[in-house]
């Protein structure tokens, strides 16, 4: 059996989502949700370089609604749009679509998300009688569902922290780089991600699974975010950087158990390797990082990309594949809010 599915959005990830739905033999697609004109009415196989498929895109959020489909595979900038993601979360799994996403982090894990959100979110499940799943590489792996799975190994564990360290430089998606994260602005500067709050929206709801995965309950919750300017103008995929501008940032999100920071999401993200030497550095530009204090204590890295400056690039696609490879499992699950605690592994099929 082909579970039917929509993709909505065809950017950066969505792009490559629908590159891979489209190699999948247990995936059928049935629409294609753009949001610019220009790409209205070219077929699905056009839109990522290949054959024609016979499905073409549609700006017509009413018709894709309409369309007889298992799962939608949403994958619209969220970040800045987050009220309208929901909103429009909320129609299509009242249309009885299952939802996976990349868009919104904090929809990785239901109870850690704000009560009335998710509250909104598990109605309109029931309404539609499906389900929603969000995830991607980080939240949704790197930060989560690795650590917990490194912690099966444990005795004990007193602390663990994941990390990114990453360049953003080949990272183009403009919106993110300056608005969310503050690159090329000043320091006084106030982005999203240093709005209090927002960091506990984002990445709260990871460090809420990674304590439920252990059985522990948080005292409270931290944000911690810093930056690093640049002392030259560079120019980076998302635009330009001007010197004695914002070039590096380093925010953590704490889960504190009894008193002390116990599960932490640290992200080291710059534009250049040289900026803020003496915060945490890899080998490789596109790491992550699982460091576990306790009985035993590990280390575990990994790096994206195949050593030619890919490594954005290939973490665009792990991210899609976070939720693509799902699709089959996703639209299995009951109704609800699902979570990676409530799947098997998403194994990619016939990938091999």
């Amino acid at each position: 059996m082909a579970y039917r599915v929509i993709q909505w959005a065809t950017g950066g990830v969505g792009h490559l989502a629908l590159h891979a739905i489209l190699q999948r033999k247990d995936l059928e697609l049935v629409g294609v949700l753009v949001h610019d004109e220009r790409k209205a009415g070219q077929d699905a196989g056009a839109l990522v370089g290949s054959d024609p498929v016979g499905v073409k895109a549609t700006c017509d959020v009413e018709a894709i609604l309409a369309l007889d489909a298992d799962c939608v595979c949403y994958t619209a900038h969220g970040e800045t749009r987050v009220k309208v993601c929901l909103k429009e979360f909320c129609r299509i799994l009242e249309s009885g679509k299952n939802v996976v996403t990349t868009s919104i982090p904090g929809v990785i894990y239901g109870p850690g998300m704000a009560p009335e959100i998710a509250a909104r979110l598990e109605a309109a499940c029931k309404a539609g009688k499906a389900s929603l799943f969000g995830s991607g590489i980080e939240p949704g792996f790197a930060g989560d569902l690795l650590p917990l799975t490194l912690m099966t190994m444990s005795e004990q564990v007193r602390s663990v922290r994941s990390q990114e360290i990453f360049s953003y430089a080949d990272y183009p998606v403009a919106a993110t780089v300056f608005e969310v994260f503050g690159f090329g602005k000043p320091p006084t500067h106030r982005p999203l991600m240093k709005l209090p709050g927002v960091q506990r929206a984002a990445w709260g709801p990871a460090v809420q699974m990674v304590a439920a995965g252990l059985g522990v309950t948080l005292d409270e919750m931290r944000e911690t975010y810093e930056t690093a300017v640049t002392e030259r103008r560079l120019e980076v995929a998302a635009g330009i950087i001007e010197a004695g501008t914002v070039g590096a940032v380093r925010f953590e999100t704490i889960g504190v158990v009894k008193g002390a920071p116990a599960i932490v999401i640290e992200h080291v993200n710059r534009m250049s390797a040289d900026i803020a030497p003496h915060w945490p550095t890899a080998t490789h530009e596109g790491t992550y990082r699982v460091i576990i204090d306790g009985r035993p204590s590990l280390t575990s890295e990994f790096y994206l990309g195949d050593g030619a400056k890919t490594y954005s690039y290939d973490g665009m696609i792990a991210t899609a594949m976070r939720v693509v490879n799902a699709i089959p499992y996703v639209c299995d699950a009951p109704p609800g809010l699902v979570s990676a605690l409530d799947l098997p592994l998403t194994l990619p099929r016939g990938a091999m």
